[in-house]
């Protein structure tokens, strides 16, 4: 992948306003894979495609020795404002996913949430991954489903949005036990999957999610970009997304969403 796909990959992660959409509608997830992991004191630990650090500061709250990478700038900064407005210590640094700057197995842990499944050669960030974790450490993901909520939205987009570029594949299909475990192969042992989801009440009605997202969400913002001046398919994405989070609602008064998601865990042979 050139630089001209990783450059449009940062303009849409830098778009809107991500580090907000983490800490008000998914700001446990982070740390529900800290636990996941078993992150312990004292470890060393990368997270990946951190973002704004949303696992990365559960895991140095936790009191590891933490590296978070990302290849946007933008998250990376909202990320040590967030820390240093809770106390937390870590490193923040710019990397791409599919080419870690660090050596082999540095780390004894190496997460990823909700992250490192947006990088476009799934294989290439599976391989980063496992070459930087230690022989013996933990390998952690937590990733959208393609069931869920998530991964439905990503294909409710998808007849709007441009042709993914040659070699990209689908960013939920890390959500799936057998393509994990077709990523990761014969290096890991002790591969434990587990599906759950997540509670998000953050929104009155349907209309609101789909308005939030469309200012936050950078892959929502992208599609509807491509979109402008085309009225109808506007109309026609804006009721989608609608429909979507209706067809979620599981409240009475407002809306009540589970987003499914699969947290991955495995030892590094």
């Amino acid at each position: 992948m050139g630089d001209t796909l990783k450059a449009a990959h940062r303009t849409m992660w830098a778009s809107g306003d991500y580090p907000s959409l983490a800490s008000e509608v998914i700001p446990d997830l982070g740390a529900a894979l800290v636990r996941a992991a078993g992150v312990r004191a004292g470890e060393r630990v990368l997270d990946i495609a951190a973002g704004s650090g949303n696992a990365a500061i559960a895991a140095a709250l936790a009191g590891a020795d933490v590296v978070a990478s990302d290849l946007t700038p933008e998250l990376l900064q909202a990320g040590r404002d967030d820390a240093a407005r809770r106390g937390a210590k870590l490193e923040w640094k710019e990397a791409d996913a599919e080419a870690l700057p660090f050596g082999d197995g540095d780390f004894d842990t190496v997460l990823s949430c909700v992250g490192i499944m947006f990088a476009p050669r799934h294989q290439v960030s599976a391989d980063e991954m496992v070459r930087v974790c230690r022989p013996g450490g933990t390998v952690g993901l937590l990733n959208w489903t393609p069931e869920g909520f998530i991964g439905q939205m990503f294909a409710t987009m998808k007849p709007y949005a441009p042709p993914p570029p040659e070699g990209a594949q689908p960013p939920p299909l890390w959500g799936r036990p057998e393509h994990v475990e077709a990523l990761l192969g014969d290096r890991v042992t002790d591969v434990r999957f587990e599906k759950r989801t997540v509670r998000v009440e953050r929104f009155g009605k349907p209309e609101e999610f789909r308005d939030y997202f469309k200012a936050r969400y950078g892959p929502t913002i992208a599609v509807y970009n491509r979109l402008a001046g085309d009225t109808e398919k506007v109309a026609a994405l804006d009721l989608a997304l609608t429909e979507l989070a209706r067809g979620h609602d599981v409240g009475t008064s407002s809306l009540v969403m589970e987003w499914e998601y699969l947290i991955a865990t495995a030892c590094r042979r």
